[in-house]
């Protein structure tokens, strides 16, 4: 009895080089994909844990009318809360403030990062010490450096300030104004606390995208008789547009949704409350859950924006590289 041939029953699987096709791949089984996303799933549930859980309880209470002063009045009260966000006198002047207090610190911080990122991609003794000191202000904890800036600059009885007007007003036999520099112009105090911390991470992302200019191109350029500000102008800039997009973009998510500054500088007064500020006061001195949950909201929403535009920006970036 002949064995049957069971040859035509089975496709035949000709190597690639032999048939001039394509290579086959075998896709791994789905067990194996889960094995190598199972060593993620830890950080993932407690990601979930940590961040979505809490916003999506925000969520709810922003939709209830939830004030422990008037327990007896709790209940669904629709987007009153968001209506009121935008209509009160204090929210909308806070809302204000956030964007200014936003705009200002990140365009400045963006103007300085741009010159010592200029600075520091020039070749000099001593270049690795100055990117460390440059960098040392970033490292700082917010709350110290907003109280560095409150008590060791700005205070007007012992403050660094006025202890130079003092030294500068000495040299010519004259008495320095102490001025008391939070009272009389309280936001730029505020500022000026932010820009001196974000202008070293500003500086980082311009320094990366100098250090990946293309120098043949350059070299071409000056070698042809362009000059110094024209490099900068038509070869430079342009090619840092996405990283000043990438900085602004990543400034302004950590910007407006600061606290310690205004808390330790200010405390929120003489028009310095920005919007987490206003959802600090809302909360745990008005006691009103609902209205400083929405708020809450707002301000989340408005960070997802921007950091969808930044990642955007990241992936054009990654797609130049490639």
């Amino acid at each position: 009895m002949t064995r049957p041939d069971l040859t035509h029953d089975r496709p035949s699987r000709a190597p690639a080089e032999a048939t001039g096709g394509t290579p086959i791949v075998n896709k791994p089984p789905r067990s194996a994909a889960w094995v190598t996303r199972a060593p993620l799933l830890p950080a993932l549930v407690f990601l979930v844990i940590i961040t979505q859980l809490p916003f999506v309880a925000t969520l709810i209470i922003s939709f209830l009318r939830w004030n422990s002063l008037f327990p007896d009045q709790r209940g669904f009260t629709g987007i009153d809360n968001y209506v009121t966000a935008f209509t009160d006198d204090q929210l909308r002047a806070s809302i204000v403030t956030t964007i200014v207090l936003t705009a200002s610190v990140v365009i400045v911080s963006l103007f300085l990062g741009l010159l010592l990122a200029l600075m520091l991609d020039r070749k000099f003794a001593g270049r690795g010490l100055a990117r460390t000191l440059l960098i040392a202000p970033f490292l700082i904890v917010p709350v110290a450096a907003a109280l560095l800036w409150k008590h060791a600059l700005f205070n007007p009885e012992y403050g660094l300030l006025n202890g130079g007007l003092n030294w500068i007003y000495s040299l010519f036999g004259g008495t320095a104004p102490q001025p008391d520099w939070i009272s009389n112009s309280p936001r730029i105090a505020v500022e000026a606390a932010l820009i001196w911390q974000w202008t070293p991470f500003m500086m980082l992302i311009l320094l990366a995208g100098l250090t990946s200019r293309p120098l043949d191109v350059i070299e071409a350029a000056k070698v042809d008789g362009a000059s110094s500000w024209q490099v900068f102008r038509f070869m430079t800039l342009p090619h840092l547009r996405q990283y000043l997009e990438l900085g602004a973009l990543l400034g302004s998510i950590y910007v407006v949704q600061n606290f310690d500054a205004v808390f330790t500088i200010t405390s929120g007064g003489l028009g310095t409350a920005n919007l987490p500020y206003t959802i600090y006061q809302t909360f745990y001195q008005a006691h009103d859950y609902g209205l400083a949950s929405a708020a809450g909201v707002i301000v989340v929403i408005g960070s997802i924006a921007l950091a969808t535009f930044a990642l955007r920006v990241v992936s054009s970036l990654f797609r130049e590289e490639v």
